[in-house]
């Protein structure tokens, strides 16, 4: 095994020949390297719950139970070519040819976790040795099946072409052969095993076969002159248990003691293959469902239309876009009650760094603010983000700030704890930090709540860090150079109702008013004209 997996290492040529440089052996499907992959224990990030983030990866890791996903999600990649690498894969995977493979392979490995405690639970000593006898060949089945299907498919992604390797080379190893060839001996030399059994009201005699006929057979040709036509099948169908009754077993003790020679290979292959899972196998078996469960997930959001790309991540430049995103745990929920999705677009480039949101409520300005961030986390994870294409930053950390209600526990009102979270978050950001804030300083009064907000913004403006801002205070939205305003819209058919859709203008505060104004004719141009006549 260790001639499989060690780095190769080229051989030198002939004088003026170029070394070839050979890929880096398979070690995850998740990392590029030997970075080791989060504890499956990973605490959920603070920022999870604020930006719908926890609803999200509670429903992708519902789709695979078994395999503890939830630590991959809690930890974003930190470089842009370990993001690379994931989306690599994940491409790959939207080829049917490859998805059909790997899913294959995945569905084998499952119906073989589920056979292996048959290999320890029952009592009996020969039921449980068939029983991992069974499981080394369905093993052997799903590595050769995967082996010869991945073959002659087009790879792109380094991961799956690493895996694809592994795997050719791994099937053609004593480590893999030497089992698979050894559980053929067993399985026919069970198979050869003939014996016969006479029963008598409650005893049962098991002795050996002596060429007795089968009298089951010498019936049916007896009877078969008189069969007209189709007749019912009275054969009783006996149900499929996952271990034998205690007649059972004692008839298999019997049986053994007969044949000891094939029941003896049988226990002698247990002892000597007792342990024939590969490690990098079963590492592979739960990483990939880190991205087929994120394909499984989003799949239904774009069979109904909305789009999901791979978008460029930098860890360097901060002009960040997308184009047709939308906040995706609002999506999931929008599709099971038949709603349309409406999407946005933003852009931040040159020296701009720091969204202010602001409009009438209910107009769409939190889930703008979910979706920034959700883009951004789900980007640094290398998956598939909503929107037709997008740019976005690679961050070292993620902060949120949303209201929350008071907390008898900390004993501080509402606006000391709002204080004292801004200021543990502008404490603990760098200019690679992404900060995500919505409606702060509502408790206090206006004069108060401006005050505090231009300092707190200025603070992150000071840092250079990438931001969004949620707030009532539309005089936050033009105080620096660095901030840009967006102003949640209205339709324009219908001025009480809002449309979802946030535009680039200046916050004027006054747009929701004199549509309603208008709307209700008591502008003071309608005014005028209802005077007049």
């Amino acid at each position: 095994m260790d001639a499989l997996v060690a780095t190769p290492t080229a051989a030198p040529q002939a004088s003026g020949a170029r070394l070839v440089q050979r890929a880096p052996p398979f070690e995850s499907i998740l990392f590029d390297g030997t970075d080791a992959a989060p504890a499956p224990g990973a605490e959920q990030p603070d920022c999870f719950h604020d930006l719908g983030l926890d609803q999200i990866v509670e429903a992708v890791a519902a789709r695979c139970k078994d395999y503890d996903l939830t630590g991959y999600f809690h930890a974003p990649l930190p470089t842009e070519d370990a993001v690379v690498y994931r989306q690599q894969v994940m491409r790959d995977l939207e080829q049917p040819a490859v998805m059909a493979a790997i899913g294959g392979f995945t569905q084998r490995l499952r119906a073989l976790r589920q056979q292996l405690p048959l290999a320890t639970k029952p009592d009996n000593v020969h039921e449980r040795n068939r029983w991992h006898l069974d499981a080394v060949q369905v093993y052997g089945e799903a590595v050769e099946t995967l082996r010869r299907e991945l073959t002659p498919l087009s790879l792109h992604s380094r991961g799956l072409q690493r895996w694809r390797e592994y795997i050719v080379a791994y099937a053609g190893s004593p480590a893999f052969t030497r089992p698979q060839e050894h559980a053929r001996r067993v399985v026919a030399s069970l198979a050869a095993v003939r014996y016969a059994m006479t029963i008598d009201q409650g005893t049962v005699v098991v002795r050996r076969y002596n060429g007795e006929p089968d009298y089951s057979a010498e019936v049916e040709r007896t009877f078969a002159k008189f069969r007209r036509g189709a007749v019912t099948d009275y054969l009783v169908k006996l149900p499929v248990r996952g271990g034998l009754n205690h007649i059972e077993a004692q008839v298999l003790d019997c049986v053994a003691r007969l044949h000891p020679d094939a029941f003896g290979a049988l226990a002698a292959f247990r002892a000597e293959h007792e342990q024939f899972l590969d490690e990098r196998i079963v590492r592979f078996d739960r990483e990939i469902h880190f991205y087929l469960g994120w394909l499984e997930f989003i799949a239904p959001l774009r069979s109904s239309g909305l789009s999901f790309c791979y978008p460029r991540v930098s860890a360097s430049s901060k002009a960040v876009a997308a184009s047709d995103a939308f906040d995706l745990a609002l999506a999931r929920r929008l599709r099971t009650e038949a709603r349309s999705v409406v999407c946005n677009d933003f852009e931040l480039h040159d020296g701009e760094r720091l969204f202010v949101v602001t409009g009438p409520n209910q107009g769409g300005k939190t889930t703008f603010a979910r979706m920034f961030g959700q883009l951004h986390w789900l980007a640094a994870l290398g998956c598939a983000v909503p929107g037709s294409q997008a740019k976005l930053f690679l961050f070292d950390r993620l902060f949120s700030h949303f209201e929350r209600e008071e907390d008898i526990r900390n004993l501080r009102g509402k606006l000391h704890d709002d204080l004292v979270r801004m200021h543990d978050i502008v404490q603990r950001a760098t200019p690679s930090s992404l900060v995500v804030i919505n409606e702060i300083f509502s408790s206090t009064t206006l004069h108060d709540a401006l005050s505090l907000g231009r300092r707190m913004l200025a603070r992150l403006v000071a840092l250079d860090l990438l931001a969004v801002c949620v707030t009532f205070l539309d005089e936050l939205a033009s105080f620096d150079p660095k901030v840009v305003s967006l102003v949640a819209a209205i339709d324009p058919q219908d001025p009480t109702a809002r449309s979802f859709k946030l535009e680039r203008r200046p916050a004027d505060g006054l747009a929701h008013a004199l549509a309603i104004a208008e709307k209700y004719r008591v502008t003071e141009a309608w005014l005028k004209r209802r005077i007049a006549s």
